[in-house]
């Protein structure tokens, strides 16, 4: 990854993570209603009956309600762990299941663990970003781990990324690995915008 590249990222990383820790109790109270309602939507317009999904941090848009309430419906919901070596672990969503701290501090689930592999039979994939930008390209965190998942499946589903309103911008900085998604789901909307990225 070239310095500029680099440098541009992190300076962009810095600014969202500063927006996402102004915010207040009630605007991400109403974020994560707004999420769970257009994620609701996409799996019962995509007929998705095997996800992945992810545990919300504080900071980041809602997902938990969302998994509850897929769960309850029936929906297979598969949540990440990370691993040391860069991959991915799954753990099937169950309701009332224990969290503790993965291992950068994010919620992961516990459970029984299933291997990398495991989310190549999802039919929808519902991951983090920091921002995504119009031509589909996503900005993570910076550990690469969706970049790894999402370069190593041969039949990749639908990708959707979850962000807040203003992280769909007009252009992120990119490097060769970086890979993109199928569209975003913020509270107010879901995007399409790179239908042939899956």
């Amino acid at each position: 990854m070239s310095d500029a590249i680099d440098n541009a990222k992190r300076a962009l990383r810095a600014d969202l993570r500063e927006r996402r820790y102004g915010m207040s109790d009630a605007a991400r109270e109403s974020a994560a209603d707004g999420i769970r309602e257009q994620l609701r939507e996409l799996v019962a317009r995509t007929g998705a009956r095997s996800i992945s999904c992810y545990l919300s941090a504080p900071t980041e848009p809602g997902t938990r309600a969302f998994i509850d309430e897929a769960v309850a419906a029936g929906v297979r919901v598969l949540l990440p762990i990370s691993r040391n070596d860069g991959l991915l672990d799954w753990v099937v969503a169950e309701p009332g299941a224990a969290v503790a701290d993965g291992l950068f501090g994010v919620p992961e689930p516990i459970g029984e663990v299933l291997s990398p592999i495991a989310v190549s039979d999802v039919d929808l994939l519902v991951i983090p970003a920091a921002a995504v930008d119009a031509a589909g390209m996503r900005l993570g965190w910076g550990r690469g781990y969706f970049d790894k998942t999402l370069g190593s499946m041969e039949n990749r589903p639908p990708v959707y990324a979850v962000l807040f309103d203003s992280e769909l911008v007009d252009e992120v900085p990119r490097d060769l690995h970086d890979q993109p998604v199928t569209g975003v789901v913020t509270p107010t909307r879901t995007v399409v915008l790179a239908p042939e990225a899956h």
